[in-house]
């Protein structure tokens, strides 16, 4: 199963990029745990330069962006 965490103080762009995330994993088939790290030390830990971030199986794959349901289904399969 993934871990996927939506890095962020919960913004509205924070919210877009979870329902992204969900949507791709649902397109996908692929179960995952979501989960919200809204806590500032946590975030920093991910060397994040802005928000919101995308962390997958504790790999760091997107800042600062939203990124299309494609591109998250392409490294939650990688």
């Amino acid at each position: 199963m993934l871990t996927v965490k939506i890095l962020g103080s919960g913004c509205a762009n924070c919210k877009k990029l979870e329902a992204v995330a969900r949507a791709a994993a649902a397109g996908a088939g692929l179960e995952a745990d979501f989960v919200k790290v809204t806590d500032v030390n946590a975030i920093m830990e991910y060397d994040l330069l802005s928000t919101p971030g995308l962390v997958i199986n504790e790999k760091l794959v997107s800042s600062g962006r939203i990124p299309t349901q494609a591109e998250v289904q392409q490294w939650m399969a990688a």
